[in-house]
């Protein structure tokens, strides 16, 4: 099945970007969470408004993904949740809550879909996340998670 990738979908493409895939993962997966759209002649508009869209907001140079890298890089985050006496969590960290404890950290600003976590992180302590900044960048992202 045809789609339009209306977010960037990690080992599949980015936004913008028409792309083959099996029809289940599209009807099951892909179109009810929003990350793509069924393709059409007329979604070809779509198309180009999603990549002005994604060219505004996407880092354009590697040497611009660098910067933010360092600076990322050198903010200390400490994330603190609510968790229960044997150090787990209610719940789990999503990639929202550490995109918006790396502002409050005072780091620059993160998309949460750029945040990759490798395992969910429930459990206090240290973990380490990536941050995807650019197809070659990624920048490598210590947090502490403490108890609220």
């Amino acid at each position: 099945m045809k789609i339009i990738l209306t977010h960037e979908v990690s080992g599949l493409g980015a936004a913008g970007d028409v792309v083959d895939v099996k029809d289940g993962y599209a009807r099951n997966y892909l179109v009810p969470r929003g990350f793509a759209i069924r393709w059409t002649k007329g979604g070809e508009k779509d198309v180009a408004q999603i990549r002005r869209a994604r060219k505004i907001h996407e880092i354009s140079t590697i040497e611009q993904a660098n910067e933010i890298k360092a600076k990322l890089e050198a903010v200390k985050v400490r994330l603190a949740v609510r968790s229960g006496d044997a150090g787990r969590l209610f719940g789990s960290v999503t990639p929202a809550d550490i995109a918006s404890a790396i502002k409050a950290a005072g780091g620059p600003d993160v998309d949460k879909r750029r945040v990759e976590l490798g395992s969910a992180i429930k459990t206090l302590g240290g973990h380490q996340v990536s941050v995807r900044l650019h197809p070659e960048v990624a920048a490598k992202l210590g947090i502490e998670v403490v108890a609220a």
